[in-house]
């Protein structure tokens, strides 16, 4: 990166993907680097700095520099999915250690903990991440080990007040680790109230496409103890993406920013145009009557991100029957994609699961606004 990009809006150093090229051909693309191993000197160096692609390869290095740009981290590593990074932090925890995480969070990641931490010899504490005084209490000094929070939280679209939640995290020696995949570092940048640790399921609005799988780890200091563990743990378990869908990835992000704005601008309307209405109750931090607006507010700049979901007031069987007559919205799982999605959560989740089960999760992609809009008034009871 020049000292020209460091002075440049985040759009513009996406949509440059930080003047990367390939330094061979002078493409104005990177190339793709298929190769797993890499020539070795007579003198037993690497002279290009690579040995094996388990641990590296060339073409992850411009999506990881511009991740760790836009995140104001000092660096950031790519992994084989969301899922991977994230419980790759976990994993560098020690037997008898604590975590705190939300009551609301990623489903995915909320099983996972549920189901292995007493295996790995770690507990975990789920609180209601809205309210600081529950987090503060659930909070063990010298136990707790990694603060996790997520906000927005998918899929109710809870606020968690992010500097003061790292505040209590550093006050007992923890580490405060973020899912900033909703908001993505162009609405809100974690680092910056505190966090050490941001995660990506860059398989959403990174990548936005819905067709790369693949996760981030972006830390604020390397010198991080558990950051050192985190790259150990990458290179020896290889939990790491293909060159193609790192370069995926690359070509993905650099629509990011315009991506996002038409995302965030179809959820607001959308939003808008049913808060009145008498069929459905609306879950958007944009909106002025949500409870966690104005931390929201604070902690977020351009946009109140483009996923939303209502409540069906008709109860649960009606909110499957709306998803099933919606014509323009597409019934499918995940996020972050140009098109858009609608899903029950509650029958993916399960019976232990927090979501109400007369609700539909929106994820607002790139269509006409108008579109949206008379589809779901079609289709709601």
């Amino acid at each position: 990166m020049t000292d020209t990009d460091r002075l440049l809006d985040p759009a513009t150093r996406l949509a440059r993907a930080l003047g990367a090229h390939d330094a061979a051909s002078h493409g104005v693309v990177p190339g793709i680097h298929p190769a797993t191993t890499f020539l070795r000197g007579g003198d037993l160096t690497y002279p290009a700095g690579y040995s094996y692609a388990r641990p590296f390869n060339p073409t992850f290095d411009p999506a990881e520099r511009l991740l760790a740009d836009l995140e104001g981290a000092a660096e950031a590593l790519l992994f084989a999915s969301g899922m991977t990074a994230a419980t790759t932090l976990f994993q560098t925890l020690s037997p008898g250690d604590h975590v705190v995480a939300p009551k609301v969070m990623y489903w995915g990641l909320r099983h996972w903990l549920r189901a292995h931490a007493a295996q790995w010899g770690w507990s975990v504490d789920f609180v209601d991440m809205t309210d600081t005084g529950a987090t503060a209490a659930a909070i063990r000094p010298g136990k707790t080990r990694i603060v996790w929070a997520e906000t927005p939280a998918n899929p109710t679209w809870d606020v968690t007040d992010l500097a003061a939640t790292a505040r209590l995290a550093r006050e007992a020696g923890a580490l405060f680790a973020v899912d900033n995949t909703v908001p993505t570092p162009l609405l809100t940048r974690p680092i910056d109230f505190g966090a050490d640790v941001v995660m990506h399921s860059a398989t959403k609005y990174l990548n936005g496409h819905s067709d790369v799988l693949m996760g981030v780890l972006a830390v604020r200091d390397t010198a991080l103890p558990a950051w050192e563990r985190v790259r150990a743990i990458r290179a020896a378990q290889g939990g790491m993406p293909g060159p193609f869908e790192a370069w995926l990835l690359l070509r993905g992000m650099r629509t990011l920013a315009v991506r996002l704005e038409r995302g965030c601008a179809n959820a607001m309307a959308i939003a808008r145009h049913f808060a009145a209405d008498p069929r459905v109750t609306v879950l958007y931090p944009g909106l002025p009557g949500h409870p966690g607006h104005g931390i929201a507010a604070r902690q977020m700049t351009g946009g109140f991100g483009a996923m939303l979901s209502l409540r069906i007031n008709a109860g649960a069987q009606a909110a499957i029957d709306t998803a099933a007559r919606l014509k323009v919205w597409t019934r499918a799982t995940s996020i972050g994609g140009v098109e858009s999605l609608v899903e029950h959560r509650a029958s993916v989740e399960g019976p232990d699961s927090p979501c109400p089960p007369d609700m539909l999760r929106l994820s607002c992609g790139i269509e006409a606004a108008d579109d949206l809009i008379d589809d779901l008034d079609r289709a709601l009871p």
